[in-house]
């Protein structure tokens, strides 16, 4: 007798994706779908027990960064180890496709800028068998994952290959230049490209510190690619800006022209500037207004901080820029840790100007009055009198060297959080009022992306447990939070066979234990090619994650089943 399902979920508490109450349920499933919800279904040739515990769609994570990764790699954590099992890469105009020869090199280092991931790792693990976005995506179609990917072209890529040097030198773009982006972008999208995505932030930067190409391209070449978008009839628009040029007002109503034009959907990265503390009301406020003028432009947001994680294990800390430490960055963390604490170090070190030699741009933004101790039990809300610098008050010591010691402890495996953004008066409660607003979308884990130094994409996780489970006060229903990242993000960006668990829809799902679910002290991998390192952050709690039908993770651990692919272009709702 033949079983009546390949799989069956048995036994759990169903939350379906649209945000509606659970219900107790078993989920049958065939061929890589989801074939019956219902109590007592018949035998599957797999079973999981799924009792008293909680069974939702894959998540969908739209601000991604694994254009490199997915050419060498079938396993694209740290994504994947938090439930993900769709990614929408090639955010913020940064990318490799489509690109000359002579090129290459150039998309290499301002990827390695932009997005710290290393420069070694990217030139040996990237074969470029392609030149052109189609042919990106053929290369993408040739390696089996264990999740599914979604791809963007990229402005930066775009520009550099249709204008050369003067694309890096920030020349404006010609009408013949316009034209012909319009006609790639066209093409992008016929051949399976979910969108467009730019950078108009200074913070995007190559090593050598010169700003991405993209960084001044005028409303003009700007709307001939959304053009572009609009001839193919799909996909949406990504976009990060400092909101600055002018200003806030001038900036959004810009991106608003472009949108009613193209009649493209556009997502933009939000974010509480800590220089600017209030600006992101204002954009929250004209998006939503934009959305209920019917163009449907919405913010994506952090649920928590986007923090730096300075460490000996990561490739930046306060002090990397010092002549003395630069003498012994070599060695292991361990023996750095142990060779930082002698006397004759410490003192030089902390002598030294750490900015004259660092290659990090954004140190002299961070400031120790937002800097915290980080290690077990984690903490992503820490309180303000825990700051560096509310300690060395207390302790009658400077700040910086506060922060050394923290650093130089338990052998220097340690790690000090910084908050970039979100943290303005040191709580969540700019994420907290991001997520009142039904517009805007839960995101930016920036997934395979600042590889040294941040960790976030466990934001996933994150979700559920802080603003579940965690939180002391401001807490939000645990249906509303699983629909922000399965059915509200695969629908924004035109996925609609999935995000939800409903008959005929696609089997990804994930089978978790609430009350475990947590997540895991980052540690460091050098598992990149060349050796290259990467903050990697692991959760307890995932039961199981399923992707089109097939086991990927059992409590954790990859199973080996490797069905994910890349899905060519968005559908119709």
């Amino acid at each position: 007798m033949h079983p009546d399902f390949d799989l069956v979920i048995r036994h759990g508490t169903v939350y379906d994706g649209t945000g509606a109450p659970p219900i107790e349920a078993d989920i049958g499933v065939k061929a890589g779908r989801i074939a019956a919800i219902a109590p007592n279904l018949p035998q599957g040739r797999e079973e999981i027990d799924a009792t008293g515990k909680i069974v939702t769609p894959g998540f969908v994570d739209i601000h991604t960064h694994y254009d490199g990764q997915a050419i060498w790699d079938s396993h694209l954590a740290p994504s994947a180890l938090h439930g993900v099992t769709t990614a929408v890469m090639g955010n913020c105009g940064v990318g490799f496709a489509p690109v000359k020869p002579g090129d290459r090199d150039k998309l290499i280092e301002l990827m390695e800028g932009v997005e710290d991931i290393p420069g070694p790792a990217l030139h040996e693990g990237l074969n470029f068998t392609w030149e052109t976005f189609p042919e990106y995506l053929d290369a993408l179609e040739t390696r089996p994952r264990d999740i599914d990917i979604c791809a963007q072209l990229p402005h930066a890529a775009l520009r550099v290959y249709v204008m050369g040097e003067r694309a890096l030198r920030l020349e404006p773009a010609n009408p013949q230049d316009i034209a012909q982006m319009r006609r790639l972008a066209e093409e992008a999208m016929r051949a399976g490209a979910f969108g467009f995505s730019t950078s108009r932030t200074i913070s995007h930067k190559t090593l050598a510190g010169d700003p991405t190409p993209t960084l001044r391209a005028q409303e003009d070449e700007l709307l001939g690619i959304a053009l572009g978008i609009k001839d193919a009839g799909s996909g949406m628009i990504e976009l990060v800006s400092d909101w600055n040029t002018p200003d806030v007002e001038t900036e959004f109503a810009m991106v608003r022209r472009i949108v009613e034009a193209s009649g493209r959907p556009l997502v933009f990265s939000l974010g509480q500037r800590h220089d600017r503390p209030e600006a992101y009301k204002k954009l929250l406020a004209f998006s939503d207004q934009a959305a209920a003028d019917g163009h449907a432009i919405r913010p994506v947001f952090p649920p928590r901080p986007i923090g730096i994680l300075f460490g000996l294990l990561g490739s930046q800390n306060p002090f990397a820029g010092t002549p003395t430490y630069k003498t012994i960055a070599h060695l292991p963390a361990p023996e750095r840790a142990a060779a930082m604490r002698q006397p004759e170090i410490r003192a030089a070190i902390l002598a030294e100007d750490p900015y004259e030699g660092s290659n990090f741009p954004l140190l002299k933004r961070l400031g120790y009055e937002r800097m915290f101790a980080f290690a077990e039990p984690l903490n992503y809300e820490p309180a303000a009198e825990t700051a560096i610098t509310a300690i060395a008050a207390r302790e009658g010591r400077t700040a910086p060297e506060v922060a050394y010691d923290m650093l130089t402890s338990d052998d220097g495996r340690n790690f000090i959080f910084a908050p970039l953004v979100n943290f303005a008066d040191c709580t969540l409660n700019a994420s907290h009022e991001m997520l009142t607003h039904r517009n805007a979308i839960v995101g930016l884990s920036d997934g395979g992306a600042h590889v040294g130094f941040i960790s976030d994409g466990s934001f996933p996780t994150f979700l559920l447990t802080y603003w579940g489970r965690d939180r002391t006060e401001g807490r939000f229903p645990l249906a509303e939070l699983i629909r922000r990242q399965t059915s509200d993000t695969a629908h924004a960006v035109g996925l609609h066979d999935r995000g939800v668990l409903a008959v005929g829809l696609r089997a990804d799902l994930n089978v978790i234990d609430y009350t475990t679910l947590a997540l895991e002290r980052p540690v460091m991998r050098f598992d990149l090619p060349a050796g290259g390192r990467r903050l990697m952050q692991s959760a307890t709690g995932y039961t199981a994650t399923i992707q089109s039908g097939q086991i990927t993770y059992r409590e954790g651990v990859p199973t080996g089943a490797l069905p994910g692919k890349l899905v060519r272009g968005p559908q119709a709702a």
